[in-house]
């Protein structure tokens, strides 16, 4: 292994942690749904790990075809700008009408009160929610499963963005498998940062105990997605 290589492989892997760690739309879905949906920690974990490696391989593949069929670096950086585009839009939509769903479920599920009299023992009231009272079972579990789906799609269109340029081109300058080494560290990267901080943020939201606000949390979750979406598009995260 040449120097060239080694000093990609400590770029890649510094690349790697940085832009994940920068960019809120490698993390904040997976947080957001987890504690929607009520994601056990291995659900999330796997869901998380799944999207990653389809947003990671997409480019590598990419990559790899562009070195095979000799295609200029900025003809690959002017598609992957153009994903990076439908994915922050692909985004951007899935959060908002989620959020839509959201708000409507939460309104539907607000509480309120009911007086029942049982003869000699008087009355008495008690608060419940139509919506949990009867909740349409089939409706839940085909909504909870598509949305894994839904962000694995998201996620393979988005590109990870220096990865041909920066690390995969220079490094196939020295050898091919040089090229697919620096590829593999800096998926590592990616996918061990986005595990670490999901996980970890994941684990000390599901503590928080948000009262008569926890039928807003798809709301939330939807919000803050689409605001995901928008950092990307607007600001260019």
């Amino acid at each position: 292994m040449d120097s060239n290589i080694m000093i990609l492989c400590g770029t890649a892997a510094s690349i790697g942690l940085i832009h994940t760690a920068l960019g809120p739309d490698h993390y904040l879905p997976f947080i957001m749904m987890g504690r929607a949906r009520r994601w056990s920690l291995s659900r999330t974990a796997w869901i998380t790990f799944l999207c990653g490696l389809g947003h990671v391989l997409s480019s590598v593949v990419l990559g790899l075809i562009g070195y095979f069929l000799s295609i200029q670096v900025m003809k690959l950086k002017a598609f992957e700008a153009f994903r990076g585009s439908i994915a922050a839009w692909l985004l951007i939509g899935f959060g908002f009408a989620y959020f839509v769903w959201g708000l409507h479920r939460a309104i539907r599920n607000k509480p309120h009160r009911h007086v029942h009299s049982h003869g000699d023992e008087g009355e008495h009231e008690h608060e419940h929610t139509h919506t949990h009272d009867h909740t349409h079972v089939h409706d839940e579990k085909k909504t909870a499963n598509i949305t894994p789906w839904i962000l694995f799609t998201i996620f393979v269109f988005g590109p990870c963005e220096p990865l041909i340029p920066i690390l995969m081109y220079p490094a196939a300058e020295s050898s091919f498998l040089g090229m697919v080494l620096v590829a593999s560290v800096f998926t590592v990267a990616t996918l061990g940062t986005m595990m670490m901080i999901v996980l970890m943020t994941a684990w000390g939201v599901s503590f928080a105990k948000l009262g008569k606000m926890e039928r807003f949390t798809h709301a939330t979750a939807g919000a803050v997605i689409c605001l995901s979406g928008l950092a990307i598009q607007v600001l260019g995260l």
